[in-house]
């Protein structure tokens, strides 16, 4: 579908309606547009835009829209929502609701059916401002077919100089409990982790990863390097190459890399510790003068003890720091890095003994479908006093696949974005499992711009992304 937006007011259609109507108000009100991102048979995808119009800058702001029977809205992000029958209430996440005059902020819902707001107030009055002095020359809006709509979105060509992730933040550090960029300003990454390498080398090429620079407007790209299951230590010079190139492109397009050596089974790292130390000399070395790269030195430690991990973390970080003094260094936990909640602990086992080391972080992942309120409890807990990356999180179960579960994936990428704690989505794959980003077959050709080819889980990834960054 095409999207639209009228700048000053709302435009409001009915599943049937095939002419867009806007609601007029006095000028010097504020405004709220909403916009179709995204639909299916099933649903949609929707965005508002929230503007202050007025010349004072003001402290909250509240837009209530009211739907049409049939249509109810599942989740949303980047607000609070309540609802009262079939009108649904936002107001700021907590972070966004200060604007300073002419200053604008956005939040976004994913509806269950096909009506669109029949009504819409913000701060107690009608969500339009006033008519454009020109009337929009586009043919009217028409409703979208049922089905999940082509990509409409222009090819991806590499971002300007100055206007990356990069450009605008340098090289990271750790200070206190959060990353930070050259300033000294607490930052939030946002973006996606390949799926294996030794499977999904195709997915990762020029038209993908300029789709990611600049269509999903991500900020990093984890390049996720298995060790066994056919990876690392079946041919080490040809995934270190691998690992390289990819360092590679993603610097061309301004985007921070993860270097994440992938150990899972078996689930103590001390297992691949000659081998991380041959890998991470290598790439340490090759990306040293490089300001973007991040190292994983472990990503998912299980049946092995905190003290074991932190053994193996205090061997493989000097061995980066010989070559790469500066760079920010993420510490994988316990229980599959879920801090050790998945096997019965916590991080209080870290906070009391934790990795001698200066500049890093630890690593915490989670699978929406699986990982639920416990879960994100402990990281509330845990970010007051550790440095967190959620370097590998899913919308599904733990296994990968199973039902998309939007709501839970709301509730933890807001609970992140309020804790400032950046991640990367599993995967930016065409996976034949419903954690994957593209849809299968994907990979085989060379669309991967607009949503046409995305998965529900990847269309809802993307719209999350795409949010502007706090830089």
């Amino acid at each position: 579908m095409r999207r639209w937006r009228l700048f000053a007011g709302i435009a409001v259609a009915a599943s049937a309606a095939t002419v867009a109507t806007v609601i007029a108000l006095p000028a010097s009100a504020e405004t709220a547009a909403f916009t179709v991102v995204s639909s299916w048979n099933n649903g949609y995808q929707g965005q508002v835009e929230v503007k202050n119009n007025t010349s004072a800058t003001i402290t909250t702001w509240r837009v209530q829209l009211t739907l049409p029977a049939g249509t109810t809205i599942v989740n949303s992000w980047s607000a609070t929502q309540s609802a009262s029958g079939s009108t649904y209430t936002f107001t700021p996440a907590g972070w966004n609701g200060t604007l300073a005059a002419g200053a604008s902020t956005s939040f976004g819902f994913v509806a269950n059916g096909t009506g669109r707001p029949t009504s819409c107030l913000v701060n107690g009055a009608s969500c339009g401002g006033t008519s454009p002095t020109s009337p929009p020359t586009s043919p009217p809006v028409t409703t979208p077919p049922a089905t999940t709509p082509p990509a409409t979105t222009p090819p991806a060509t590499t971002p300007p100089a100055g206007a990356t992730p990069v450009a605008a933040n340098g090289q990271l550090r750790v200070c206190g409990v959060k990353l930070c960029n050259q300033n000294g300003k607490a930052i939030q990454l946002r973006g996606m982790s390949t799926h294996g390498l030794q499977w999904f080398a195709d997915c990762y090429n020029d038209a993908s990863l300029d789709a990611l620079a600049t269509d999903w407007r991500a900020d990093l790209l984890r390049v996720s390097m298995y060790v066994q299951e056919g990876g690392y230590e079946t041919n080490p010079a040809g995934f270190t190459a691998q690992v390289n190139n990819l360092v590679e492109e993603a610097t061309q397009r301004g985007l921070y890399s993860i270097i994440d050596f992938h150990t899972l089974t078996p689930g103590d790292p001390n297992y691949n510790l000659a081998r991380a130390k041959t890998f991470f000399a290598e790439v340490s070395a090759r990306h040293a003068s490089k300001n973007n790269v991040i190292y994983e030195i472990a990503n998912e430690p299980n049946g092995v003890s905190w003290a074991g991990i932190k053994s193996y973390a205090e061997q493989v970080i000097p061995v980066i720091r010989a070559n790469d003094p500066d760079a920010v260094i993420i510490v994988g936990t316990r229980g599959w890095s879920s801090l050790g909640v998945s096997e019965s602990s916590n991080s209080s086992e870290i906070t009391a003994n934790p990795v001698n080391a200066s500049n890093i972080m630890y690593a915490f992942h989670f699978y929406a479908a699986s990982h639920l309120d416990n879960y994100r409890a402990e990281v509330q807990r845990a970010a007051a006093t550790l440095p967190l990356f959620v370097t590998e999180f899913g919308t599904v179960t733990y296994t990968g696949g199973g039902q998309v579960d939007l709501a839970s994936t709301a509730t933890w990428l807001d609970l992140l974005d309020r804790l400032q704690i950046g991640y990367a989505n599993w995967t930016y794959s065409d996976a034949s499992e419903s954690s994957a980003a593209f849809k299968p077959g994907t990979c085989g050709g060379s669309t991967y711009a607009g949503t046409g080819v995305l998965t529900e889980s990847g269309t809802y990834l993307r719209s999350r992304i795409r949010t502007a960054d706090n830089f």
